[in-house]
């Protein structure tokens, strides 16, 4: 009878061992077994899981089709005026959509001679920076541009973001998945929901100042998807930054500054000053020293759940200036903070391909990851080296038949 049941246990402890390390489409390990012997076993605390969806399984789908959409161009940029001009026109003809553009669109000068864009100008919405509110507006964002598109779409919403589709007409293109020719085939596919989605987390940036409590000014949060950084601005001095994590004072940051990044940054200013490149999946926070004066002091991934604080150091001879994805500079001094957190609000950024193809094509089309001459083959050696020996052989006959 115990035999039996010892029997019973062992077949249920193989089936969920099957089951635990079966191989899955999955960009994340599996979850570990809660229990730990015996008697362990993980504390079960809703308040204190963070649940990471598996990537493979983050497509696209719309409870109700989209009808409104904001374009998003690169500013002084001829290259881009016909392709604006043609998706715009087909979103409005073809599709039938209300398509949003910022006012200073419309304000553009080679625009305006355009006869082809005068035609849907006054079908167009526009909205103003800084001064209308987007939220619950826009139902779909396309980007026609480089990188810096999708970090503006990204600073329009400070909250929950519609799904981005980024089309690379720009420069580098890291960030920007889809070729503008078939653009027709490719945005009709995302509208009936055939995409994958990379979900790029995002940091809430507070600052808090010394004096906020006589001051009236509201205390500065945003949301970055690249990084925030804290460097020494225009002072010959090296920066002195104390960092805090969960309250824990870590160390102390002596040189040109600091790097706070996401996954998706990783690949921006944090790569340039040695950091690792992070898939944007990955739920993490990176923090990379700029020219630190020290050459043990190595760039470090901290969890996704941390909340990081940075402070100048009591000992510091100059302030500090912080910078969020490139904008809204910022001076820091003696008593301000700036904390950083993982926000909930990630940007939805539509896939081209897949989640891996797209990450591993931008790695080597902008970033020529890992590109070198490749080492010939032993075969493609053997004449060389058998050419190289004969030579060395007529070469020691030669010189005993002069010592002859």
């Amino acid at each position: 009878m115990v035999a039996s049941s010892a029997y019973r246990d062992y077949q249920g402890q193989a089936e969920y061992s099957r089951q635990v390390n079966r191989r899955t489409r999955s960009l994340n390990a599996p979850s570990p077994v809660p229990q730990f012997g015996p008697c362990g076993r993980i504390m079960k605390n809703s308040a204190m899981v963070i649940t990471i969806q598996d990537p493979a399984s983050q497509r696209l789908t719309w409870y109700k089709p989209p009808l409104t959409v904001l374009v998003i161009k690169k500013l002084r940029d001829v290259s881009v005026l016909q392709p604006f001009v043609q998706l715009v026109q087909w979103l409005i003809q073809e599709k039938r959509m209300v398509v949003f553009v910022e006012q200073s669109v419309m304000e553009d000068t080679l625009l305006m001679n355009n006869s082809e864009f005068g035609l849907i100008k006054e079908k167009l919405m526009t909205f103003r920076d800084g001064k209308d509110d987007l939220t619950d507006k826009i139902d779909f964002i396309i980007c026609l541009g480089g990188d810096g598109t999708l970090l503006y779409a990204s600073l329009l919403f400070q909250q929950s973001v519609p799904p981005v589709m980024a089309f690379h007409l720009g420069s580098l293109g890291f960030l920007t998945p889809f070729q503008f020719d078939n653009f027709e085939e490719q945005v009709t596919n995302v509208l009936e929901g055939h995409a994958a989605l990379t979900l790029r987390s995002r940091l809430r940036c507070i600052i808090v100042r010394k004096n906020e409590e006589t001051s009236h000014k509201p205390p500065t949060n945003l949301l970055v998807l690249n990084e925030v950084v804290v460097d020494r601005g225009p002072s010959p001095y090296l920066s002195n930054i104390d960092l805090f994590l969960d309250g824990k004072h870590i160390t102390s940051v002596q040189g040109d500054g600091l790097i706070v990044s996401t996954p998706t940054g990783s690949t921006a200013y944090a790569v340039a000053a040695g950091a690792s490149m992070i898939h944007p999946s990955v739920p993490a926070i990176m923090v990379t020293p700029i020219c630190p004066h020290s050459l043990s002091f190595r760039p470090i991934v901290v969890p996704a759940g941390v909340e990081l604080k940075v402070m100048l150091n009591s000992g510091a001879r100059n302030a500090a200036w912080v910078s969020f994805d490139g904008r809204n500079q910022q001076e820091l001094k003696i008593g301000d903070s700036l904390t950083v957190t993982t926000s909930v609000y990630p940007v939805p950024s539509i896939c081209s391909q897949d989640q891996i193809s797209d990450w591993f094509d931008s790695l080597a089309e902008c970033l020529h990851w890992n590109v070198r001459k490749r080492q010939k083959h032993l075969d493609e050696l053997s004449d060389l080296t058998h050419s190289s020996s004969n030579d060395t052989l007529d070469s020691l006959d030669h010189t005993d038949h002069i010592d002859s």
